[in-house]
């Protein structure tokens, strides 16, 4: 991995150049893939970083530090430029080594193994079972199942978790939702209560109750309904391609007795408070917290808020030994964060050691014709329908394209079409066209199927659009830190669509089979391998597939 090994060495005489110049260098010398404009593959900005503090111009910076970092063995060239910025070529040789990597080893190509080996929990999804999982949790399914996946490609010991709300007063008002649709169907007067469910997906699950439910109270059709809801919700993960390490239930955190057990633990640490009868948790003045008020735990009837089993469930996230924890939440939980925030502070856990992402609107679309839904009224998208129309590769690719933060607009048509506006067909048909390639050099004896690839000579890889594509390549196990520190997949979905867009350019002026020379197919082949590789390895992290053919 030439990016991740030369940073390392880099950043090593860097800081040989800065001590003997008494240059104070930044502690996290990052460095840039350079702008298109830019004639090198490398772009360093740490003499802009660190002119300030050391009171000299950085471009003489620049120019001083590029002539010392001109004698590394991978450089082919480094040069300085305003404002301070040092460029760098890469040897030919070095991106072919890294070519070679590539394809002795895909699955662990981008592993980060000089980094952290965290022990990471993302829990996402976590959706009431109360209905069908919509549009919105399978956004929320494709950013944490992508997370997870980046982690473990990087090394680190991610884990995934669903955590269900099978517990409180929502079972009852479930049930007294269904008896209605029940009773309905037996021609009897009854109605759905005002702040109820209405879907119509209760009308189909009554339907399908069995003869004894006749005598049921609404606690145990609640029971029936959200067994049934948490059935399906296990069905959808698994055609959506998610796997979850634990589906962790929130009964099982009541019968542990962890509830009881946290409040008391938060009392011990002087974070509680009573006031009108109620248990406070006093997060508005504590260190670290983030929250603008108090927080009520216990209400005055002795019940508990929501508040206080999720803070006894995110204990026991980090009494199982998670360093990290990862919330994935849809946008109607963005005021939840900072309370969450003030938990963590509040149990005595370093408030850096919990993320929360809140992933934004999905709003759908037919053409141009936007798609009408609500939730309460039972008239959303489900997930399992947007699978079943577009597919599940087109859903997550189409998910993992923005970042979180941002509204999502999904075009139905578009995830459909047969053509190069659909980005997810736009990657995918590269990986097919390399098979076909692959399959054509085989029969013209250019390699044997599945058989082991030579070394490839530097020197016939010299046209543009060849060093476009081994640069390129170079930078994939970048794109994978930039994802955990985002937390987002997007800039692997973006990557991958750039990747793409070089290899149409090189199809086009650079012949494989048809090569001139039959040393430069080879060496052409090994090339479109690494590309063939990066695709496929990177839509796996994505949840989405590899053709062979299309």
């Amino acid at each position: 991995m030439i990016v991740a090994a030369l940073r390392k060495k880099l950043a090593y005489e860097a800081r040989k150049w800065a001590e003997a110049g008494s240059v104070p260098l930044p502690e996290n010398l990052a460095l840039n893939a350079p702008p298109a404009h830019v004639k090198a593959d490398i772009s360093l900005p740490w003499p802009l970083a660190a002119a300030k503090a050391a009171k000299k111009n950085p471009v003489e910076l620049a120019k001083s530090l590029a002539e010392h970092l001109s004698k590394v063995p991978e450089v082919e060239s480094a040069q300085a430029a305003p404002p301070g910025f040092v460029n760098i070529v890469v040897k030919q040789t070095a991106l072919c080594a890294n070519l070679k990597a590539i394809t002795l080893a895909p699955k662990s190509y981008g592993a980060d193994e000089d980094g952290p080996k965290t022990k990471v929990l993302v829990e996402f999804v976590s959706a009431n079972p109360t209905g069908p999982l919509h549009m919105a949790s399978g956004r929320g399914a494709t950013l944490g199942d992508s997370l997870v996946r980046i982690m473990r490609r990087l090394g680190r010991q991610a884990s995934a978790e669903y955590y269900v709300n099978d517990a409180g007063a929502r079972v009852v008002l479930l049930g007294e939702s269904i008896k209605a649709r029940y009773l309905q169907a037996k021609g009897q007067e009854a109605a759905v209560p005002e702040k109820g469910y209405q879907g119509e997906y209760l009308a189909d699950l009554a339907a399908l109750a069995p003869p004894e439910a006749a005598g049921w109270d609404a606690e145990k059709w609640g029971r029936y309904a959200m067994d049934a809801l948490l059935s399906s919700h296990r069905d959808d993960m698994k055609v959506f391609g998610v796997h979850f390490d634990r589906w962790y239930l929130e009964s099982e955190l009541f019968a542990s007795g962890a509830v009881p057990k946290t409040l008391e633990y938060l009392k011990g640490r002087g974070m509680v408070f009573e006031k009108d009868g109620a248990v406070w948790l006093g997060t508005l003045n504590a260190e670290g917290s983030t929250d603008d008020k108090d927080r009520v735990l216990v209400k005055r009837d002795g019940k508990p808020t929501y508040f206080l089993p999720d803070i006894a469930y995110h204990k026991d996230k980090y009494d199982r030994g998670f360093e990290r924890v990862i919330d994935v939440f849809g946008a109607d939980h963005h005021g939840y964060v900072p309370r969450m925030k003030a938990a963590i502070a509040a149990l005595g856990k370093p408030p850096e050691s919990y993320h929360a992402i809140v992933h934004q609107l999905i709003h759908l679309y037919r053409g141009q014709e936007a798609v009408k839904m609500s939730k309460r009224a039972g008239t959303f998208i489900p997930l399992r329908e947007l699978i079943d129309e577009v597919g599940k590769d087109a859903c997550r690719f189409f998910f993992a394209l923005r970042t979180p933060d941002s509204h999502l607009n999904f075009d139905l048509e578009l995830a459909k079409r047969q053509s190069s506006e659909n980005p997810v067909f736009y990657v995918q048909y590269v990986h097919a066209r390399i098979g076909s390639i692959f399959r054509k050099a085989a029969e013209a004896g250019l390699c044997a199927p599945g058989g082991e690839m030579p070394m490839p000579n530097a020197r016939y890889l010299r046209d543009p659009e060849e060093r476009a594509l081994l640069n390129k390549l170079a930078w994939l196990p970048d794109v994978l830190l930039d994802c955990e520190r985002l937390l987002s997949p997007h800039p692997l979905a973006n990557y991958l669509m750039e990747l793409a867009g070089l290899f149409h350019p090189f199809y086009e002026k650079c012949p494989v089979v048809a090569a001139s020379d039959p040393e430069q197919g080879k060496a052409r082949l090994l090339l479109i391998a690494g590309v063939r590789d990066a695709i496929r390895e990177g839509l796996d992290l994505l949840g989405v597939s590899a053709p062979e053919q299309m």
